[in-house]
């Protein structure tokens, strides 16, 4: 049996035994431990699938389960729990919602509740917007952050949800116990979008005073990069969504193009010490940024540009080396007698 197919059991299993527990009739909430500990281990990276598995599970189980005896003049009142974010009922969804408080169980149905932002009913995402801070202050960091990870490299192909639904996440991302993990992870993290993560909370002024540290401690080169990028060219840019663009609109040939967006840090670096920094990263990837950064700024570098050129010219990558040599031709040709 192949991994895949054995958590799509455990979880089926894990929701079946709820609802089990939820019409037995004995009076007693439901232990939702089981279904905690199995939802624990799933990844967040194919959300929407395990969203529809365990709603298909609820079905089926619902289905099967025997009601618990009842006398007819007792009215029934639905026990709404965090599995029910994952109901096919909108209204069920926004009552959930809305009674919900405090911690989320973990970070599987935390990232259930962020996914009604981009839910297909307007109510549920106004439950959505109103609720998140605050389960998101009572919830584990480490949860949140995992989430925030999760989403934020994908959150301009949500179709459904409004700025009012993105700023939420911006909110939640700006509170000082989720900032801190957050900046953490971006630094300690070998693997993950997490630049496009950096990219997306640009948006947001929080991370602005960490950049410097980011920049020079991230495991990831493409972390960095974009850390002394914004450093360089004193602004957060982001990708606020794509355009399509025609090529050829005879033969309907074209192709999405991003749309850009920025604003200026809060957060200042001398313009010197951050392109030295820059230069002698120990990523190519990195160091291309500084000599893109270099040609731009020749002007106002004088001769810190000329010794910075001259030390790319000598990069053992070719692709930095160019950017080195192309500066000093640049130079030159300014200043022949340099």
């Amino acid at each position: 049996m192949s991994l895949q197919r054995e958590m799509e059991d455990h979880v089926l299993s894990a929701v079946s035994e709820f609802v089990a527990s939820l019409n037995s009739g004995s009076g007693v909430v439901a232990d939702m431990t089981a279904l905690v500990e199995v939802t624990s281990s799933l990844p967040l990276s194919n959300l929407e699938y395990w969203e529809r598995l365990i709603r298909s599970g609820l079905y089926q189980a619902a289905a099967h389960a025997k009601p618990a005896k009842w006398k007819f003049w007792d009215k029934p009142t639905p026990f709404l729990t965090w599995i029910d974010l994952c109901s096919g009922d909108g209204f069920k969804r926004e009552r959930t919602l809305r009674i919900l408080a405090g911690r989320a169980p973990n970070r599987f149905f935390f990232a259930m509740a962020v996914r009604r932002l981009n839910d297909w009913v307007p109510q549920v995402r106004s439950a959505a917007r109103d609720q998140l801070p605050s389960i998101a202050v009572a919830s584990n960091p480490e949860d949140v952050v995992d989430v925030l990870c999760a989403v934020l490299p994908h959150w301009n192909s949500w179709g459904r949800s409004e700025d009012e639904g993105r700023q939420t996440l911006l909110t939640i991302a700006s509170t000082e116990s989720i900032a801190q993990v957050l900046k953490s992870r971006l630094i300690s993290a070998a693997a993950g979008p997490l630049a496009s993560v950096l990219a997306q909370v640009g948006k947001s002024y929080v991370l602005d005073a960490h950049l410097p540290q980011i920049a020079s401690s991230a495991i990831q080169p493409s972390v960095r990069a974009k850390a002394y990028r914004s450093l360089l060219d004193g602004k957060a840019t982001w990708v606020a969504g794509r355009k399509w663009e025609w090529t050829d609109i005879r033969y309907c040939q074209g192709h999405f193009m991003p749309m850009l967006c920025d604003r200026p840090l809060t957060t200042k670096k001398p313009l010197e010490e951050t392109l030295r920094a820059a230069s002698s990263d120990r990523s190519a990837f990195v160091r291309r940024v500084a000599g893109d950064v270099l040609i731009r700024e020749l002007e106002t570098l004088g001769a810190v540009g000329f010794q910075l050129a001259n030390i790319l010219a000598s990069d053992g990558n070719p692709s930095v080396a160019e950017r080195g040599k192309f500066a000093l031709k640049k130079l030159s040709q300014k200043c022949p007698a340099a």
